[in-house]
Order: structure tokens, then sequence, then C-alpha cells
């Protein structure tokens, strides 16, 4: 069975932004790796400054591309977007934006069968 898990208003804090990829890593390592579940995280609110390419940590940059590896999607929130001036080549690459915002697109996530795990 196929776990299909969407991550998402936990990282609206930015301080909250290593735990949740923390709980991403975890959960993978939890259902047997990367073949048992499909991740997204979505990004949105002060959370995003966290993965602009410009401040984010080394740490964070590591983190996001190992769990890329591992199939996780990066989703940004396009209203966070526009409120931060920000494009998508100035986040940590392989962020996707969704113009529909962050929570709407965590409530079509869930509409799909997503669970929504808020750490």
């Amino acid at each position: 069975m196929l776990l299909r898990s969407t991550f998402g208003s936990a990282v609206a804090d930015e301080n909250k932004v290593g735990f949740a990829l923390n709980n991403i890593r975890n959960h993978i390592k939890g259902v047997g790796g990367p073949d048992n579940v499909e991740i997204i995280l979505v990004v949105h609110g002060p959370g995003l400054k966290a993965f602009h390419d410009m401040q984010a940590t080394e740490k964070v940059k590591q983190r996001v591309s190992s769990l890329q590896k591992e199939g996780v999607q990066f989703n940004a929130c396009g209203n966070t977007m526009r409120a931060q001036a920000v494009e998508t080549d100035e986040l940590i690459p392989g962020f996707v934006r969704v113009d529909q915002g962050g929570v709407v697109r965590i409530a079509e996530l869930q509409q799909q069968g997503y669970l929504h795990i808020r750490p």
C-alpha cells in the first residue's frame, strides 16, 4: 500500500522548518523507504524565507536535496511568493510555485487522498 502524505502548514513558521524536514525523513524511514510513500511539502507564510536560496542554510539546502532524491516534492505558495517578492528561481532549486495558494493546495491534496501531517 502506497501512503500519500502532505506536510504543509507546519512550515508556515520559519523556526519549524528543520523539524518538518526531519519529520519527513523519519516518515520515509518509518514506512520502509521512498518507494512506499509520496510526500509533498507545501510551504507558505513566513516559513518560505527559510527556502530562499540566498538565505537558506547549507543544512536546509542539503536536506531538501536529499529529500528530493527520495521523491519528495516541494510546493511554494504563490500568494506568499508575491508577498515576499520572490520568484521560483530565487528559491532552493526544485520548488514548484502553486498559484492557487498553499492552503488551497493542501486542501486539493487532501481531496486526492493525501493525509495532512502538521508537525
